[in-house]
């Protein structure tokens, strides 16, 4: 009878574990469920299609930093810096929009078109992010004091651009061949909105980047033991930079799309995006210690975390209330996905046991 009861109770164990795991890798899509729902019964017109339009340029701007962000935590680093990006971003495009770029020394001023404009500040994105990179992978700063450090410095340059004042009315010129700018934040395609198509671009190619490339797999294996990626050939400071000047690429795009928006540019852009961003990459499923992450799960958190923040705002729920919600969401996504790993080690060591 003891045999038998024995071996009823391991077949038992293994086969609730899946459902918990099960539960806890579904638990972000669960949380995006459970949120609209709350809010579609305590808000009128919560699920009207002008009010979810407007709702998705909000999370559209979260997205666009959380997957840059998801990269980096993966390798097991993180980027504070990439609030401040998006500042500096929408300032440099609405200077060189209302102010071209100076040319001193022969006293003229070049004035760029939209699609250069963007391409200039897309770059800068790239070489803030590569900064980072470098002083990471070369100088061995720690990635939190690193990113920390372009954090405040990408703020105190995004401010002496214009000695902290606004860059307004970034409509441009038809006599310098500067309009259009305001497209990119509320011009449609196809009737969805410019920045809704701009992230599903982003996305699919990030997450195939992610999955079906040997980058994608050095960028897991950084993050699983960087020890055992340098001793199977994997070059892991091109992998950090790239996934810093990635993030610093994402950042760009947000800042470009809100001043898009806003048609005009402050400095104070951005301020605190950056948790916005961590907390959408955790909640989504991407472990702090690093190695684990998936894109998909990524934009349900960015989601998450917008219409929670969305639905708040219209609840007229104080915003320090907020802070102190969003600050518990990121606390139980961390613990959370430690109870997942417990009981993938559980399951492992069972399964190793039956064997």
């Amino acid at each position: 009878m003891a045999s038998v009861t024995t071996t009823d109770t391991a077949t038992q164990k293994p086969s609730s574990l899946p459902i918990g795991m099960l539960l806890l890798k579904l638990r972000t899509f669960i949380a995006l469920i459970v949120v609209v729902a709350f809010f579609a019964i305590l808000v009128p017109n919560f699920l009207s299609v002008a009010n979810l339009m407007i709702m998705s340029k909000h999370v559209a701007i979260n997205a666009f930093l959380a997957i840059g962000m998801t990269f980096v935590i993966i390798t097991g680093g993180i980027d504070l810096s990439v609030g401040s990006i998006v500042g500096l971003a929408g300032m440099v495009a609405g200077g060189l929009i209302l102010n071209g770029l100076p040319l001193e020394v022969v006293g003229y001023t070049v004035y760029f078109n939209v699609p250069e404009i963007i391409v200039i500040t897309l770059v800068l994105g790239i070489i803030i992010g590569a900064i980072n990179g470098l002083l990471i992978t070369r100088l061995n700063v720690a990635p939190f004091i690193a990113t920390l450090g372009m954090l405040y410095a990408a703020r105190g340059m995004a401010m002496l651009s214009s000695d902290g004042s606004t860059f307004p009315n970034l409509i441009g010129s038809p006599e310098l061949g500067n309009t259009g700018f305001p497209w990119l934040g509320a011009g449609t395609i196809l009737g969805v909105p410019v920045s809704i198509v701009i992230l599903v671009v982003l996305a699919i190619g990030a997450a195939y980047l992610s999955r079906h490339t040997p980058l994608g797999r050095h960028i897991y294996a950084v993050g699983g033991n960087e020890n055992a990626a340098k001793l199977s050939g994997v070059k892991v400071n091109r992998t950090k930079m790239f996934v810093y000047m990635f993030s610093g690429f994402c950042a760009a795009i947000a800042g470009l799309i809100v001043a898009s928006q806003l048609v005009a540019a402050h400095p104070a852009t951005g301020n605190m995006f950056e948790l916005n961003a961590i907390a959408a990459a955790v909640l989504g499923g991407t472990s702090m210690a690093g190695g684990r992450g998936k894109i998909g799960g990524t934009i349900i958190g960015a989601f998450v975390i917008g219409i929670l923040s969305d639905g708040l705002v219209m609840m007229g729920v104080s915003s320090f209330w907020q802070m102190v919600i969003k600050g518990v969401v990121i606390v139980g996504a961390v613990v959370i996905d430690q109870i997942q790993r417990d009981l993938q080690r559980k399951a492992a060591l069972q399964q190793n046991q039956t064997q």
